[in-house]
C-alpha cells in the first residue's frame, strides 16, 4: 500500500442543477425575508396606525419564514441532503402564491406568472437526477452495483426459499 492510495478521493463537482436549485432557494429566502421588512417598516411609519403589533408580528413571522430557504439553499450548496425537502416546500408555495395571483388578474398576472415559473424551475432543478445523484451518492454507487454478476446472486439467492426455484 503506497502512501497515494491511502489518500481519500476527492469529492465530485456539484452538478450545475444542484447549484441552480440552491441560487433558487436563496433568492426565494431573501425576497420573502425583505418583504417581511417592508412589512414591518410600513406597520412602523403608517399614519393609521390601526394594527401596528398584529403587522410588525406578521412581517417578524415572515422574516423567519424567509430564513428558511435561506439555510436550505446553504446547506443544498454544501450537499446537506436536508436541505432539499424545505427548498421543494418553498417552490411548492410559490406555485399556490403564483395560483392566486393569476386568478386574481390585472397587475398581479405578470408577477403571477413569474412566480409560478419560477417555482417550477426550483422544483425541476432540485428533483432532477443529477441533484438526486449528487445528495444521495450511495444510491447511485448501489445502482451501478446492482449488474456486477455477484450482485444478483446475492438477489436471487435471498429471494429462493422452500417451494421457490
Amino acid at each position: 500500500m503506497t502512501a497515494d492510495s491511502a489518500l481519500p478521493a476527492p469529492p465530485a463537482a456539484r452538478p450545475w442543477t444542484l447549484t441552480a436549485g440552491a441560487a433558487t432557494a436563496v433568492l426565494q429566502g431573501v425576497v420573502i425575508a425583505l418583504y417581511g421588512v417592508y412589512l414591518m417598516v410600513t406597520a412602523v411609519t403608517s399614519h393609521t396606525r390601526s394594527d401596528l403589533g398584529g403587522t410588525a408580528f406578521g412581517g417578524g413571522i415572515v422574516v423567519i419564514l424567509g430564513m428558511l430557504p435561506l439555510f436550505a439553499g446553504r446547506a443544498l450548496l454544501r450537499r446537506r441532503r436536508w436541505g432539499r425537502s424545505p427548498a421543494v416546500m418553498m417552490d411548492t408555495l410559490c406555485l399556490a402564491v403564483a395560483y392566486v395571483a393569476v386568478r386574481h388578474g390585472g397587475g398581479d398576472l405578470p408577477l403571477g406568472i413569474a412566480v409560478g415559473l419560477f417555482g417550477v424551475a426550483g422544483i425541476v432543478l432540485l428533483l432532477h437526477p443529477r441533484s438526486t445523484a449528487a445528495l444521495w451518492p450511495e444510491q447511485d454507487a448501489g445502482a451501478q452495483n446492482v449488474d456486477a454478476p455477484d450482485a444478483g446472486a446475492r438477489n436471487t439467492g435471498a429471494q429462493a426459499g422452500p417451494g421457490r426455484s
